[in-house]
Formats: structure tokens, sequence, C-alpha cells
């Protein structure tokens, strides 16, 4: 895949991830106010930001021609997304006193759950 390819497809999955975040954040605010809705979003931030991450070490191996060494670095990607999240989680837990857990674990599994339906439908 070319280098304008993966950055398009890791574009478009982040506009996806987003959106879905904010249709969440918007659910929450009108079921159960203002707190869930800044929860919902907090959610979702948390696995964005793991995602720009992550795109940013899996575009190291753009170009590069070992498999070996390209899958160790997306694996590397992962990881570190995997990592991301789990600290913004564990600073969101106790940072922010007014949390809804389930509107943040509804704005996580919506930005994390559309991030793979997005890659599945691209055509590259």
């Amino acid at each position: 895949m070319s280098a304008s390819i993966t950055s398009d497809v890791f574009s478009k999955m982040l506009k996806v991830q987003l959106v879905a975040t904010l249709v969440v954040a918007v659910v929450a605010l009108l079921v159960s106010g203002l707190n869930a809705s800044v929860s919902a979003v907090l959610g979702g931030a948390s696995v964005l930001l793991g995602a720009i991450t992550a795109t940013l070490i899996a575009k190291r191996s753009v170009g590069a021609e070992d498999p070996t060494a390209i899958l160790v670095n997306l694996l590397k990607a992962e990881a570190v997304k995997i990592l991301v999240i789990i600290i913004l989680l564990a600073i969101i837990f106790n940072v922010y006193k007014q949390l809804v857990p389930f509107a943040l674990i509804a704005g996580l599994a919506a930005a994390a759950l559309f991030s793979g339906a997005a890659l599945s439908r691209l055509k590259v």
C-alpha cells in the first residue's frame, strides 16, 4: 500500500470513529445529561488518540519490504494503541469525578467497533 493510500485509509477510519463518538455523545446528552455526554466523548477520545498514536507508528513501515519488519511494526503499533487507551482511561477514571461509566463504555465501544467497520468497507 502506498503512503497516500495508507494515509487516506487511516484518515477515513478516524473520521468514522469521530462521527460514531459524537453520535453516542448526543444520544447520551439527550438521555442522561451533560456528564454522560462528556463521559461518552472521553471514551471515544481515548480510542481516537490511541488510533492516532498507532497510525504514527504504523506509518514507519510504509515502503519497507521485509515482511517480518512490517509485521513487528504493526504489532508494536497495536500494543501502543492499547497501552494509550488504558492509560487514558485510568486518568479519566481518576480525574473526572462526575463520570458516567456506561456512557464512557458506549463511547469507547462505538469508536472501537466503527473503526473496524470503516476499515472493512474501505476500497483501497
